[in-house]
């Protein structure tokens, strides 16, 4: 059982590492890169971004989640208790990028991805992608934050 869980928490850490690396690569480069095209263009792109990036994307952000709940219970039922607790601090992370993602990001995503699809720009889209940008260090902190206590629940 203990191997089992242990397998889980690796695949929670690679699930998880993918959203990781998104999350910091949007917020390292892709923030800056947009603040210097002009709203038609910047609409273009992230409408389309999103529109791949929120299908595609929950394939190892679920992965990675449901791999760290199945890995808790698991260590949990085997009794090792360090390994319960990091690896359910990794769910609690998870679950407040969860949050932030539903709340925040998501509805400026829909609506990014409904105006490049309809070739519209619409007049707050700076404004959109303004705040969007203002989660997405924290966004990508979280993630760090599950991925490091993934790992330490593998190496305890």
């Amino acid at each position: 059982m203990i191997e089992l869980a242990k397998i889980l928490t690796l695949i929670a850490v690679l699930g998880t590492a993918v959203v990781y690396g998104t999350d910091v690569f949007c917020a390292v480069v892709q923030r800056p890169a947009l603040a210097v095209v002009d709203d038609r263009a910047l609409v273009a792109v992230m409408g389309n971004v999103h529109h791949y990036g929120d299908r595609r994307m929950r394939v190892p952000g679920v992965l990675g989640c449901v791999a760290a709940i199945a890995s808790a219970a698991l260590f949990a039922v085997a009794g090792q208790w360090p390994q319960t607790t990091t690896a359910v601090c990794a769910v609690a992370i998870l679950l407040a990028w969860i949050v932030l993602y539903a709340r925040i990001s998501a509805p400026i995503n829909r609506q990014l991805t409904q105006a490049a699809r309809s070739r519209q720009v619409p007049a707050n889209a700076r404004a959109l992608q303004s705040n969007w940008d203002r989660i997405i260090t924290a966004r990508a902190t979280l993630q760090g934050l599950a991925v490091a206590a993934l790992c330490l629940t593998l190496i305890i």
